[in-house]
């Protein structure tokens, strides 16, 4: 905000603008309530406080810009000594996807599974570079990395229809390609990653498309999450106030590709109960689900055990023989005694 002396425009600080602003809104109230009489008033400020906590929740759950510059500067693969292709998904609705394909060997490529991969709710692709790292030299499998509508290079505005037609037009494009085993394609999520993923595994269309799907540190759904961060009573607040909503915890059971969980137990943001509750509700008779007790929230990635347990997982859904994997056990199926390859 601005106020004019002599012709130029001289800023307010922030302070007096938003100090501003509020006196007259509340000027405006009551010179409303003076004409209107309080139940218009009251359901005048009522519907805007509504339209206002719908319309702010994209800000609360998406983050793009965090941390700083995260928009205008996406680490790419070269920096640790990956090959890449850069290249642009176009999607249904005319948004333009930045990605990078990490690929194995030429001949290799045709041969290994090929991960997609989905990330978190802030920065950009390039921040999981490490983890991609890890996929490529321990697993040995090719990488498609993306970064959802308005995210890194990507155009558009994050939503959670938004981002579920990105994950479909991103497997539409790896179909287009002819440097990979088109049976072998896995999606991994992590946090809002694994929302995506359980979306598009529950596709009866989409589904078929992938060999299995693999999920890290993922809730149960956003309003689940809001009783977690926000209030215990915010599980009065009907679903349909939800903007975006990620109902997995309803999705997974429709799910029947074989299925990894990976959880860690340390994770202060996303409760490691919900990793279990969607292992229990998953529809797929073929799951399993990989617990690390010193595993936080956005580096599970680096404990003992962790690719070595993904490697196991990805050789039994390679494996037309194996038989369908465990139910979960009585007590908690760690595995950190699996030492990484």
């Amino acid at each position: 905000m601005s106020q004019e002396f002599g012709g130029v425009p001289i800023a307010l600080p922030r302070s007096r603008s938003v100090y501003a602003v509020s006196v007259a809104g509340v000027l405006a109230f009551i010179l409303f309530y003076y004409y209107y009489g309080s139940i218009l008033t009251l359901s005048l400020l009522f519907t805007l406080l509504s339209l206002g906590f719908y319309y702010l929740q994209d800000m609360l759950l998406y983050h793009p810009d965090l941390p700083a510059n995260s928009r205008i500067y996406v680490p790419i693969p070269k920096m640790h000594n990956l090959p890449h292709e850069t290249i642009n998904i176009r999607t249904p609705d005319k948004v333009t996807l930045h990605a990078f394909w990490v690929s194995q060997p030429k001949e290799r490529s045709k041969a290994v599974p090929t991960f997609v991969y989905f990330h978190g709710n802030a920065g950009n692709m390039g921040h999981r570079m490490q983890n991609v790292w890890g996929i490529f030299n321990h697993l040995h499998c090719n990488i498609l990395m993306v970064d959802y509508r308005g995210y890194g290079f990507s155009t558009g505005v994050p939503s959670e229809k938004g981002l579920l037609t990105d994950a479909r037009a991103v497997i539409d494009y790896l179909y287009t390609r002819n440097d990979l085993d088109h049976t072998q394609i896995v999606l991994f999520g992590r946090s809002l990653g694994g929302a995506v993923v359980i979306d598009v595994a529950a596709d009866t269309v989409y589904g078929q498309k992938i060999m299995c799907a693999i999920v890290e540190n993922t809730f149960t759904s956003i309003p689940d999450m809001a009783v977690e961060l926000v209030h215990p009573s915010a599980n009065l607040i009907p679903k349909c106030c939800f903007k975006n909503k990620y109902l997995s915890s309803w999705k997974i059971g429709k799910c029947a590709v074989p299925f990894l969980f990976i959880s860690g137990l340390a994770d202060n943001l996303v409760p490691p109960r919900m990793m279990r509750t969607l292992y229990m509700k998953c529809g797929s008779e073929r799951k399993r689900i990989l617990e690390f007790i010193g595993g936080a929230h956005n580096d599970t990635w680096i404990m003992d055990g962790y690719y070595s347990g993904i490697q196991q997982f990805l050789s039994e859904c390679q494996s037309v023989t194996t038989a369908p994997l465990e139910k979960p056990p009585e007590k908690s199926n760690v595995w950190h005694e699996i030492q990484d390859v």
